[in-house]
């Protein structure tokens, strides 16, 4: 898995316990793998079908780094599957983790296309 994308931990990313809120990791979560999704697929307009369930696995507190990595698990006509793991830049503590998440290429109607990259045939 490679490591994308850092974001450091500020005071304001904090919720009432004092360490990284689920909300925030969850909005640069989104974007980081929207964008990884993007450049797998060549894609600029595409959608998030499916995220499997997080697993929150150790707190981040004020000062920590938190990175993204993810890897394409299946690549489709019209789609991406990918995983991602996050984790503390500074020890390497597993912070949370997604085993699936699809995203699909759309037309502006909001319908699937091909995204024209080469799929390998199973």
């Amino acid at each position: 898995m490679k490591y994308y994308s850092r974001h450091l931990i500020l005071p304001v990313h904090l919720n009432n316990s004092q360490t990284l809120c689920c909300g925030q990791l969850m909005t640069w979560l989104n974007e980081q793998a929207t964008i990884y999704a993007s450049c797998q697929m060549k894609s600029q307009c595409h959608v998030a079908k499916l995220i499997s369930e997080i697993s929150f696995m150790t707190p981040a507190v004020v000062g920590d780094i938190v990175e993204f990595g993810f890897e394409c698990v299946s690549l489709g006509q019209s789609s991406v599957t990918i995983r991602c793991k996050i984790r503390n830049k500074i020890n390497h503590a597993p912070i949370a983790s997604i085993d699936k998440m699809v995203f699909v290429n759309i037309n502006a109607n909001g319908l699937p296309i091909p995204h024209g990259m080469k799929v390998d045939a199973a």
